[in-house]
């Protein structure tokens, strides 16, 4: 019903940039939170940033803050991340999420507040 389908990760050096998207297919593109989130392996999932229906308002865990920004297209039901000044502690495959949620960090920087998820691309920070 809803898919999700992430791309533009790879092998950057420390210090680089990089940017994700996330291609959105389904009906309901504006109703939906949209939010990323990181994970390595043996480890929780982990929020990383979140994008409210509107894109006037967005969410930031604290490690990426002031060198990753998140944005929407809704006009073309894309979601993205652009990260810069990585860190080889930024590795992890990233995924992005959709929700019917209420925008608020407490909600948005959850998973199960998102019932939508990509298959992941890998993001790996050389030093």
């Amino acid at each position: 019903q809803v898919q999700l389908v992430e791309s533009g990760g790879g092998l950057v050096q420390a210090g680089g940039s990089l940017r994700l998207s996330c291609t959105f297919t389904g009906r309901t593109f504006d109703l939906y939170t949209l939010g990323w989130f990181r994970q390595v392996i043996g480890e929780d999932r982990e929020f990383v940033a979140a994008i409210a229906r509107s894109g006037g308002t967005t969410y930031y865990a604290d490690p990426v803050k002031g060198r990753f920004t998140v944005s929407r297209d809704n006009a073309n039901n894309m979601l993205y991340l652009q990260m810069s000044s990585l860190q080889p502690e930024d590795t992890a495959v990233y995924y992005c999420a959709a929700g019917i949620t209420a925008t608020t960090l407490a909600i948005v920087s959850k998973t199960t507040s998102y019932e939508s998820w990509g298959q992941g691309t890998q993001v790996t920070v050389s030093s």
